[in-house]
């Protein structure tokens, strides 16, 4: 706030009241962040598996131009370990991608090719919707810890769900400068956007939930034929 010795008694009482009111506003977006994470923690908690349509928008900042890609998604958080995930892609093109134990695997068999690396290396395929999805797996003190948290505002996404959207800016360097979720009345995250330095950004749209049914752990292992080539990720 500027010095008060710079303004007149009326100019102080008026920053004195718009001061209060961004107080409040302050005090109620918190309430309001607060109530969303608490949903997101309860959700969390509750979820033993979960299986979904996905669609995942690239885009390219220097070439101002989007990619799309479909295919469905296979989630199993683990207790005391990062959750499984499987995307197998169906649309334009078919691969599969698993995320087990930070270690990836991208098939593409068009190309008789895997691309095998640990995630926090990772610079294209492995990182992106995994990136976006990892927030799914987060209790609430994990996220606070590690991000500051502005809302945002309410949003409709695609088919007229409404949710909440929240900015999270990570407190310390990662790969991407920030991200955006947008969480639905029952504190699932279905959307998830992370923008990278270069304003690269990745949005992942998750539709047609199917939750806590039976996922065995095996599904997550993407079986490689033989004549495949490995390529170090």
């Amino acid at each position: 706030m500027k010095s008060y010795s710079k303004l007149g008694l009326a100019a102080i009482a008026v920053t004195l009241f718009f001061g209060a009111l961004v107080a409040a506003e302050t005090k109620a977006q918190s309430a309001t962040t607060n109530e969303i994470l608490n949903r997101m923690n309860e959700h969390n908690k509750a979820l033993s598996s979960l299986q979904a349509s996905v669609k995942m928008d690239k885009f390219n900042s220097q070439l101002d131009e989007h990619s799309v890609t479909e295919g469905t998604a296979k989630y199993l958080p683990l207790k005391g370990r990062d959750a499984l995930v499987r995307i197998d892609w169906t649309k334009p093109l078919e691969e599969s991608l698993a995320v087990v134990n930070k270690q990836y695997i991208l098939y593409r068999p068009r190309l008789k090719q895997a691309i095998i690396g640990k995630v926090d290396n990772a610079k294209s395929g492995g990182k992106g919707a995994n990136n976006a999805l990892a927030f799914i797996n987060m209790s609430k003190d994990q996220l606070k810890a590690n991000y500051t948290i502005i809302f945002l505002g309410q949003e409709n996404v695609s088919g007229g769900t409404p949710t909440w959207r929240l900015q999270l800016t990570p407190k310390t360097s990662t790969n991407y400068k920030t991200a955006e979720l947008w969480v639905d009345g029952n504190g699932m995250p279905i959307q998830a956007k992370v923008i990278e330095g270069n304003n690269d950004a990745t949005t992942v749209f998750l539709s047609n939930l199917q939750k806590n049914g039976t996922l065995k752990t095996d599904v997550f292992i993407i079986k490689l034929p033989k004549d495949v080539k490995k390529i170090d990720g």
